[in-house]
């Protein structure tokens, strides 16, 4: 999608040779920068970089590209949206982290939720106990490392935010 453009600016559907717009998905076969063949890019609509690059196929004549198809458009969405859900539980799994402690009262399960702000990011380190209950909440610094020692740690330390 173009910068000046909205959603609400776009065909609901295109099916060129080049060019497919389909489903909240747009296809583009554009000229591979790297050499002299061609690159495909999937965008999903309301994003401005693209959630995959990658080669795309020459036609018989060896110089244009293989034109986009249904089969060829649906793959590509089924590729591009993997990789978008592969990303979300990578950054997922960054910005929360568990880790379970065996205690004198049970197992406790630290938590540790990383909050992204672009301004002032933090997290919070929380204990849960083996019902699930929440028995502490403190505010850490987002760079806070979460391991059983740091978790058990706490604990002992009777749930006091740690480094003050």
């Amino acid at each position: 999608m173009h910068p000046d453009e909205t959603a609400d600016d776009l065909p609901t559907r295109i099916t060129e040779d080049r060019l497919w717009r389909d489903d909240g998905w747009t296809a583009r076969v554009i000229k591979n920068p790297d050499d002299d063949g061609w690159a495909v890019e999937m965008l999903k609509d309301g994003e401005s970089e693209p959630a995959l690059v990658g080669p795309w196929t020459m036609g018989r004549d060896k110089k244009n590209p293989k034109p986009l198809d249904p089969s060829a458009f649906n793959t590509l969405v089924k590729t591009a949206s993997e990789v978008l859900r592969r990303h979300e539980q990578q950054l997922h799994a960054t910005l929360h982290k568990r880790v379970t402690v065996s205690t004198d009262a049970g197992r406790i399960e630290v938590r540790l939720d990383i909050v992204p702000d672009e301004y002032e990011p933090y997290a919070h380190l929380s204990a849960f106990d083996e019902f699930g209950d929440e028995i502490a909440r403190v505010r850490v610094r987002p760079d806070f490392k979460l391991n059983a020692k740091s978790a058990g740690a706490w604990i002992a330390d009777e749930y006091s935010r740690p480094g003050g």
